[in-house]
Parts: C-alpha cells; structure tokens; sequence
C-alpha cells in the first residue's frame, strides 16, 4: 500500500495526549507525502490515572450547569495544551481560544460547544506544527435541525474545500447545525470524521491510529498472546464488534465503507507494524492479501445473556407464531440477540439486565399470546462467535467447533449457524465461557 496518491489519517487520543505522543504524529505524517489529510482527536490519557480532555470538558460544563465556578477546571485544561505547546517548543498562542471558551460558559453554552473544543485546539496546534492549513469540521460537516448526520451535503461541501487543499487538518467528532451551534457525534466521534474526510478526498487508504498495532483474533485478557489480525472484511468487522471485540464500529466506518476505502490499523508508538487492514470484500483490495482456506479471522463472545426457551407441538404450522412471541419482547421495550429455533421449539436470547425484574411478566405475556406446552428462562449464557471469510467453502468448520468444545467437557447449550459459515455462533455456560474461547481459538490457529 505504499503507492498511495491519498491518505487520511486519524489519530486516537492517546496517539495526541502529550507533545511527545504528538512529535510521533507529526513525524510520520511527514514520512509519507501521501498523508495529506489529517483528523485529530482530543488529547487522551498520558498515564494510568490520567484524564482525558473530552472527560474535563463534559465535566466543565456539568460545573457550569450547577451555577460554581468554573475557572479552576478551565485553568486545568488550559495547562494541558500549554504543556503541549511548551514540548512542541511552539509559540502559537491560544489564549484567544481560551478567552472564546471562557465568553461561551457565560452565555451559558451547549455541551456539544464544549465537548467538542478539545479536537479543535488540538486540531489548531497539529496544523501549526505541522505548516498545513487548518479546517474548522463546522464548515464542512453537517447536521439537520432534527441532529441527524447530513451524509451527502456534507461530502459535497467537503469534497470542494478539499480539492483546493493540497493538505489539511480537519479536527475529529463534531460538525455544525443547519443554525451553526456545534454538534457532536457520538463518542468515538473523530473515527466518524476520519471516515467522511477519505470519502470525500477520495483517497486511497484510511490510516487509523491508535496505540495498539491492529486487532487480535481473541482477547488477550482470555487467550495469551493472541495473534494479530492482518486482514478483515468489513463483514467480519460488524459481526465481531456485535459480539463484544475491542474493534472499530460498523458505524464508525460507513463512509469509507460505501466508497470502497481501505483501512488501516495503525500503532502510533510501532509505526513499522503492519497492523491490521480493513478490506470491503473478501478479494482483497490492491495488493492486499486475502484469508487462506479454512482459516478463521477472529473469536469473540459475550456474557450476561439469558434464553426464553418456549416449546408446543406443531409450533411450525401455526401461522404467525414466532411473531407473536417476538411482539411481546418489543411491547416490552427489549431487543432479542438471536433467535434459534426447532420445528417444535423457539428460543430467544435477551440480555439478563434488560429483564431483570420483569422475567415473571415476560413469561406471563408469551403465555397469554401463544399457549406454549412449556415455557422457561435458562440463566447464566455466553455467547461466542467464529467469524471468518477462510471458513466459507472449506468443509467441517462447524465440526471443528464443537470437537473443540466436546474436547474439553464443554457443553454447547445453542447453536446459531448461517448459511456462509461466515459467523458460527454458540452459547454455552457462562463458567464456561473463557475455557470455550481459548480452546476455539487453539483448535483454529494450532499447527
């Protein structure tokens, strides 16, 4: 990937706490004259015990709403960019800024105003180390009036003032109102920002850095020293992020999704590491390359799950059954996980602190709509997914699993499969739950 014309990076809090971590950043944006368009997040944390700015600035405007002062938490904050600068050896100057900020707690600000202002006054710093022009996110990325992302308004305009900028810096997370009061989005913002600057550059590769070096088949805090993912599709992407992996969101992607942009994993403080690339298909994508037979790309799981296990003869014939069952869980305000069933049973899987206290009325409910023969609540359920491209087409992936599991006494209470063999899906007892991924992952990555 080392021919790229374009390149967006984004860089994570921590990849931007302190002048240190930022000489990092501005060292490898000067590596390559491809990286041309760069999104800052705020600064993260520089220790164990640390504050992240957003954190101080949410809490700054708590104080605020409270009417009690505020100066000794702004004074807080201003010293960190201060010691930035100090490290950076810079001689910009942000007590305007701070005097705008201070203006704004006065007129009694937004919380999205003050959220958002640790990506702008990183952003400004970033482009003056690093000689780029600066791009205020609220003139190039749009709500409507209801807060809703303006996806196709914002391109347009994007891709414009990008085109008369050969390189740029566009602070992450936030963007503006049809009115111009700023608005944020969700936390994790900045990775959004990222996503919307490459389709709108139309660039050639996202580079997201972050300080680990990509994404691990299994959490380490289960299987030690998991092995680094090299490839993932976007498809694989969304079903191990549902099931709990520390991955980039679905959501957080979809612009470069939609155009068919590559990402990049990448560790700030190991730039040399290949990291871990996110591809739209299973092909590959320009050179990258693609899973080998039988291979899977990850294993990930989640606790704290419980199944509504209902039984009734004929149940298959009985037009409308399983709709009734799941109009129940919705007028009761909850989402079902998954949904396995049999010719004479069904069962649904619902998060055990979404019912909690409300298990005797669930019941009740799905017997007054359908008469089950039986009906019960089984506890204590862990769900683990095997997502991998490698495992389409190459037989007995799903025979590996559970010889994995029968192995080690470990007792399957579910099965949920799709067609592909992209996502097998199984629960077991939550006692169970470490045991099961380490000896999934083993069976799958043992030569």
């Amino acid at each position: 990937m080392n021919n790229c014309q374009t390149k967006v990076v984004k860089f994570g809090g921590t990849s931007l706490a302190s002048a240190e971590q930022m000489q990092k950043a501005v060292a490898i944006i000067r590596a390559e004259d491809a990286r041309r368009y760069v999104v800052p997040s705020a600064p993260g944390k520089r220790f164990d015990g640390d504050k992240k700015v957003t954190d101080m600035l949410i809490a700054l405007h708590h104080t605020a709403e409270q009417s009690l002062p505020c100066e000794d938490l702004l004074a807080e904050i201003e010293q960190r960019y201060t010691e930035i600068l100090r490290g950076l050896g810079s001689s910009l100057d942000l007590t305007p800024e701070f005097a705008a900020i201070r203006e704004q707690l006065q007129a009694g600000t937004t919380l999205d105003y003050l959220a958002s202002r640790g990506e702008y006054l990183n952003g400004l710093i970033l482009a003056d180390c690093l000689g780029f022009p600066f791009i205020d996110a609220a003139e190039v990325i749009f709500f409507d009036e209801n807060g809703a992302f303006e996806p196709e308004l914002t391109n347009r305009v994007l891709s414009r003032r990008l085109s008369r900028q050969r390189c740029a810096v566009i602070p992450g997370f936030y963007g503006s109102l049809p009115n111009g009061e700023i608005k944020t989005f969700s936390r994790g913002g900045s990775d959004v920002t990222g996503a919307i600057v490459a389709r709108a550059a139309n660039a050639d590769l996202y580079e997201n850095w972050t300080d680990v070096s990509g994404f691990l088949m299994a959490d380490p805090r289960i299987v030690p020293s998991p092995r680094a993912i090299e490839v993932i599709t976007y498809r694989e992407l969304r079903e191990l992020s549902y099931m709990g992996a520390a991955v980039l969101h679905e959501d957080s992607i979809f612009p470069v999704k939609v155009a068919g942009i590559p990402i990049n994993i990448k560790n700030t403080n190991r730039p040399g590491d290949d990291g871990t690339f996110i591809v739209p298909s299973k092909d590959g994508f320009r050179g990258v390359a693609t899973a080998s037979p039988g291979s899977i790309t990850g294993v990930a799981g989640r606790k704290g799950l419980c199944l509504v296990h209902i039984e009734k003869d004929m149940m298959n014939q009985e037009i409308g059954f399983g709709a009734k069952v799941l109009q129940v869980v919705a007028d009761m305000g909850l989402s079902f996980e998954h949904l396995p069933s049999g010719i004479d049973t069904m069962c649904v899987v619902l998060s055990r602190a979404d019912i909690a206290g409300k298990e005797s009325e669930l019941l009740e409910r799905i017997r007054d709509a359908v008469q089950p023969d039986f009906i019960a609540i089984e506890g204590e359920l862990a769900l683990i997914a095997v997502v991998g491209r490698g495992m389409t087409g190459a037989p007995g992936s799903a025979a590996r699993v559970f010889g994995a599991l029968a192995k080690k006494k470990i007792n399957i209470r579910m099965i949920d499969q799709g067609s592909s063999e992209l996502n097998i899906i199984v629960g077991v007892n939550e006692g169970d739950f470490e045991r099961a991924v380490d000896a999934i992952y083993a069976e799958f990555t043992s030569k």
